[in-house]
C-alpha cells in the first residue's frame, strides 16, 4: 500500500473515531484498518502477548508510520495531544508495550477534540490515567497453576504464565454473575479489591465478560443499597429508554437524509424505510456500526446494497432452495449493480 493512500485510509478510521467520542487513539486506528482485532487487544491488556505488534497483521515498521500519519492527520486537524499511560490487567500492573523498540510513547498518545469541555477533558484524563481492573479468565479448558500445579475456576497471568485464585491472593473473593449493573457498580465500589471476570467465546471470537469477583461483605452492602433506591432506578431507566429512543428517531432521519443525497433516485419512503431497518438499536446492522453513525459513504452504500439484494433480487430464494451465500451474491450481483446506477439518477 502507498503512503498516500495508507494516509487516506488512516484519515477515514481516524474521523470515525474522532465523530464517535470526541477523541482518537492509535488503537483505534488499528482496529478500523483490520490490522488488529479487539479480542487481540483483549489478550494484549490481559498481558498475555509480549508488544501489540505481536498480533498485529503488519509489521512494527507499518505501525511506526501509521502513528506518524495519525499524528500528521491529528495536528491539521487541531487536536489535542495528551500521552496516556497503559498499563497490563495484571497483578503487577506492568507497563503495556506497543513495539520492542524502546521509543513507546508515539502510541500512547490520545487526540482529543477541541470541542470538549475542560470538565470532559478532565473526566477522559482521569479515566485514561487510571490504572484496568484487574483482569480474571473463566478458562474453557482445564489449566496448570505455574506455582502450585493445581488447578481451578479462574486463572490470573502473572509474568506470562497462569496461576490459580489461591496463589495470586484472590481465592477469599465472591463471584458476582453481569446482568444488574446497579448491584455490579456499588459492589465495586464497595469491595477493597475486585476483578473482572472474562471467557473467551469461540464462535464470537471475543472475551465477553461474566462479571466481578468482589469481597463478600462488599456484595452484602451493594445488595442493600440497591434495595433502598429500586423504585427511584426503575424510574430512570424508563427515562433513558425514552431518551434512547429519541436519539434513535434522529439518527436514523439523519441516515435517511444521507442516502437521498447519495442515491437521489431512490424514492424518499424506501430510503426511510432502509434507515430504519439499518438503523434499529441492538439489531447489530451495518448501519449500527461506527462507521455508519458517522455517516460513513460506505457504510451507507452497504446498506442500500443490503436493501436491494433482499427485495429487488432472487438472494432469498436461492438461500432457501440450498445455494452456497457467496454463490448466491455473485449470482444476483449484476441485479444489485444496475438498481444502483438507477438509485444514482436522479429523478
Amino acid at each position: 500500500m502507498s503512503k498516500p493512500n495508507l494516509a487516506r485510509r488512516v484519515a477515514q478510521a481516524a474521523e470515525i473515531a474522532l465523530t464517535t467520542r470526541k477523541y482518537v487513539t492509535f488503537i483505534d486506528v488499528v482496529t478500523g484498518l483490520r490490522w488488529l482485532h479487539t479480542r487481540h487487544v483483549d489478550v494484549w491488556r490481559q498481558g498475555r502477548a509480549g508488544t501489540l505488534a505481536e498480533l498485529a497483521a503488519v509489521d512494527e515498521d507499518r505501525l511506526l508510520v501509521t502513528a506518524g500519519l495519525l499524528r500528521e492527520w491529528a495536528l491539521a486537524k487541531g487536536l489535542r495531544p495528551v500521552e496516556t499511560p497503559y498499563v497490563a490487567g495484571t497483578r503487577d500492573r506492568r507497563e503495556l508495550r506497543f513495539v520492542k523498540g524502546p521509543d513507546q510513547a508515539p502510541f500512547r498518545v490520545h487526540w482529543l477534540s477541541p470541542d470538549l469541555s475542560e470538565a470532559r477533558v478532565r473526566r477522559l484524563t482521569e479515566a485514561q490515567s487510571k490504572a484496568p481492573d484487574l483482569m480474571v479468565v473463566a478458562p474453557l479448558e482445564p489449566f496448570t497453576c505455574a506455582s502450585c500445579g493445581d488447578t481451578g475456576p479462574y486463572l490470573i497471568m502473572e509474568d506470562d504464565e497462569p496461576h490459580c485464585l489461591t496463589c495470586a491472593d484472590l481465592d477469599h473473593l465472591v463471584f458476582l454473575p453481569s446482568g444488574n449493573a446497579a448491584l455490579s457498580r456499588r459492589a465495586k465500589q464497595e469491595s477493597g479489591l475486585s476483578a473482572v471476570v472474562v471467557q473467551y467465546n469461540r464462535r464470537r471470537k471475543v472475551y465477553q465478560r461474566k462479571g466481578l469477583l468482589v469481597e463478600e461483605a462488599a456484595l452484602a452492602a451493594a445488595e442493600e443499597r440497591c434495595l433502598a433506591d429500586e423504585e427511584v432506578r426503575l424510574r430512570r431507566r424508563e427515562r433513558d429508554r425514552v431518551r434512547r429512543a429519541e436519539q434513535d428517531v434522529e439518527f436514523q432521519a439523519k441516515m435517511a437524509a444521507e442516502i437521498a443525497r447519495l442515491f437521489p433516485g431512490c424514492p424518499e419512503p424506501r430510503a426511510r424505510e432502509i434507515a430504519e431497518h439499518a438503523g434499529q438499536r441492538g439489531s447489530g446492522r451495518v448501519g449500527r456500526s461506527a462507521a455508519a453513525k458517522a455517516l460513513d459513504e460506505n457504510a451507507i452504500t452497504l446498506a442500500v446494497i443490503a436493501s436491494i439484494r433482499h427485495l429487488d433480487t432472487d438472494y432469498d430464494r436461492l438461500l432457501m432452495a440450498g445455494a452456497p451465500r457467496m454463490e448466491a451474491r455473485d449470482r444476483v450481483r449484476d441485479v444489485i449493480e444496475r438498481k444502483l446506477e438507477e438509485f444514482r439518477r436522479p429523478g
